[in-house]
């Protein structure tokens, strides 16, 4: 597939994310219940019902979905594809039952197996995160409470976008871990960069949230040793790549790939451009 149109693909992705959060929003605010997967992850309507509506509208692509929810392209379709959607439709499912407020749409499109257009959105903080070629460079934008999809085109939400990232280099270090998976590995990790550096931070965020502070500059590292897969980083390594940062392997220091047959990370390291300079 040639001559990608990423414009019009962020602005079809962007479209994605805030209709599937609408109906989210819609579980959030009501008794919902929710099961547990065979991987013993927990899941409920609003994951089901986001992935359905994500899918419906990228679907015309033509291009192939790799979705943590419902059936997606099985591997031997997608082997070889030079592009990929990957969705994760409510990722930080447990923050969303704990209803914290810090889950997010994902939404990425793969290159040759590395994101080159990501969409994060969080509909209770109503964040908006993009990245794209086509708008060199990522971007945050406020979604406004009036906003109604299907009646304002999303690309006038962008008028109001601020490039990333935002904060300056600080004296302290500062150190983003996980809400929900904090493990051992990562505590030893830390203690490393506590005999390094003199002043260090710490924050707890759920969700790509976190891979998102990376990219805005308001955390410089976020080490994941615990298991992630391609759908929970995607979105969020797009957004951080396209500000100068990267999100790399921890054994290899190679970048995190995507569209493998298998589709668990391994450990990796994100960090933001002035953490690499």
């Amino acid at each position: 597939m040639t001559n990608m149109n990423f414009h019009n693909l962020l602005m079809l992705a962007v479209d994605a994310a805030l209709v599937a959060s609408e109906k989210i929003l819609e579980i959030y605010q009501s008794d919902f219940t929710y099961d547990t997967k065979a991987d013993l992850s927990p899941v409920t309507l609003a994951d089901e019902k986001a992935n359905e509506i994500i899918c419906d509208k990228l679907r015309p692509t033509g291009i192939h979905v790799l979705s943590e929810e419902g059936i997606h392209s099985p591997w031997v379709e997608r082997k070889g594809v030079q592009y990929l959607w990957i969705v994760d439709p409510l990722d930080g499912t447990k923050e969303f039952i704990k209803k914290n407020d810090e889950f997010t749409v994902n939404i990425a499109l793969i290159e040759n197996g590395l994101p080159v257009l990501g969409v994060v959105y969080c509909p209770v903080l109503r964040e908006l995160y993009y990245a794209s070629p086509s708008v060199a460079g990522a971007y945050k934008v406020i979604i406004p409470e009036n906003f109604k999809t299907g009646v304002t085109h999303p690309e006038l939400l962008l008028n109001n976008a601020v490039k990333l990232p935002v904060a300056k280099k600080s004296k302290h270090l500062n150190v983003v871990v996980s809400r929900s998976h904090r493990n051992e590995e990562t505590d030893k990790f830390i203690s490393k960069l506590e005999k390094e550096h003199p002043a260090i931070n710490f924050v707890t965020r759920g969700s790509s949230l976190k891979l998102c502070m990376i990219a805005e500059g308001i955390a410089d590292i976020y080490p994941r040793f615990g298991p992630t897969n391609e759908w929970d980083t995607a979105a969020g390594h797009a957004i951080v790549l396209l500000t100068g940062g990267e999100v790399y392997q921890h054994d290899s220091k190679e970048p995190l790939k995507y569209n493998k047959e298998n589709p668990l990370n391994p450990s990796f390291i994100a960090v933001n451009s002035n953490y690499i300079k």
